[in-house]
């Protein structure tokens, strides 16, 4: 069974809405076990639309299309299907009533357009999962060979599903999914787990790793990939295969083990955890607080840590020190350079004990556009303070303005969670 996804709208062609459903519809698609070969996208036009999918069926088994299907003219998705299956498209008067009923349970305006969404192409059905006012379709194209000349059986199918993120992913989840692997004859799971990484460049991690990766192409299950992902680092994804969900996840697990003791301590998260959820779970666990001064990251510390839920518990705040006097006259630095071991190393012990928190980190650095107090552009330094212990880190950071500062803050971080995990690891990128 193959699936082809099209995205459909020209604000993707344009770039003014970044093509995000496409990525998670075919990361999900891979974990049931469906391939999917090409993702494709397209403007609002009947013409190429329509054509569009007459190709992805000449090559695929079923074809979920993204987008186009609420209530104005440029939504033409529902169109598109019923010319591609050669039939008219039916008000469905239940439907309509629904639809009319769900804008009244939401205090909106409804407006007769909105029938529009009624439609549906004759032979196709609706997707049970309505969260919002569109309907999405699962529409049986009928013999593969009446469209695309490879065989007499019946089993192409086309799927339509809102743009709207959170409404496309129910209908995923409920309907369509499980429809593929029901069509497919799926028995077997594809689970993955993503471990993120800190400190180590692709290379080396792939050095690391290496003697374990040519293990796995030998057996051929479990597999192990590496993603880039910027300021989140690097991440190894591990993907198994098994007849049933604990089957695959024991797998996983056995060989994250094995990759734990590679790697060691660069590995930071797993999955959905982020270097800030991280670091306020190990504070938490200790019983321990936090205060934060900031120079050159102006913030951005404090707001990746208050955008966890319930970090008020851990974080008891930030002082944003940009201007060398307040530096002096709020955090007790003695007069001297501000960009120095031990002007983060007072930050950190100055922040600390003005609000009163029990760890005290700190930022201070030049990100551009020109060099200051004698350092080059990226030269960060990272301050810690905790218990008896007060100590700054040089690190140089790579990219422009922006880069050098968003790799400070997950820099600060991470010296923060080694340090509390009782590790000597140097933080700096390797």
């Amino acid at each position: 069974m193959r699936c082809e996804i099209v995205a459909v709208g020209t604000e993707l062609l344009l770039g003014q809405i970044v093509d995000t459903n496409s990525s998670w519809m075919g990361e999900r698609l891979a974990l049931a076990g469906i391939d999917s070969h090409f993702q494709v996208k397209v403007g609002d036009n009947r013409a190429r639309i329509v054509d569009t999918i007459r190709h992805a069926l000449s090559r695929s088994d079923a074809v979920l299309l993204c987008g186009g299907l609420g209530p104005t003219q440029d939504d033409i998705t529902r169109e598109a299907i019923a010319e591609v299956m050669g039939v008219a498209l039916i008000r469905d008067d239940a439907m309509g009533e629904k639809i009319r009923r769900g804008f009244e349970a939401r205090g909106r305006r409804f407006t007769e357009n909105n029938l529009r969404q009624a439609d549906r192409p004759a032979g196709a059905s609706f997707i049970p999962e309505m969260p919002g006012t569109a309907p999405g379709l699962v529409c049986p194209v009928g013999e593969r060979g009446s469209t695309s000349g490879r065989g007499p059986a019946n089993e192409q199918v086309i799927y339509a599903v809102p743009g709207v993120p959170f409404e496309m992913r129910e209908m995923m989840e409920g309907t369509i999914l499980p429809d593929l692997r029901r069509r497919a004859g799926v028995a077997a799971v594809i689970r993955s787990r993503v471990l993120k990484s800190w400190g180590e460049s692709e290379s080396r991690l792939a050095e690391l790793l290496a003697g374990r990766i040519e293990a796995l192409d030998r057996i051929g299950n479990p597999t192990i990939a590496f993603q880039a992902s910027g300021i989140e680092g690097l991440k190894i994804r591990i993907t198994a295969k098994a007849q049933d969900a604990a089957a695959a996840e024991a797998l996983i697990a056995g060989e994250e083990a094995k990759v734990r003791a590679i790697v060691g301590d660069a590995i930071f998260a797993t999955d959905e955890q982020t270097m800030e959820s991280v670091v306020l779970d190990l504070l938490r666990g200790r019983g321990l607080s936090l205060a934060v001064a900031e120079s050159l990251t102006g913030g951005l510390v404090g707001a990746r840590l208050t955008a966890v839920p319930g970090a008020s518990d851990v974080f008891r705040g930030a002082v944003v020190s940009y201007a060398s006097e307040v530096k002096f006259d709020l955090l007790g630095l003695p007069e001297g350079p501000v960009v120095s071991t031990d002007a983060a190393k007072a930050m950190a012990l100055g922040v600390r004990e003005r609000l009163g928190a029990d760890v005290g980190i700190a930022t201070t650095g030049v990100a551009g556009p020109a060099e200051q107090e004698g350092q080059p552009l990226g030269t960060v330094f990272l301050g810690l303070a905790h218990r008896d212990r007060v100590e700054a880190l040089r690190v140089r950071l790579p990219g422009d303005r922006r880069r050098v500062r968003e790799y400070a803050v997950i820099s600060v971080l991470n010296l923060l969670r080694l340090r509390i995990s009782g590790s000597s690891r140097s933080p700096e990128l390797r």
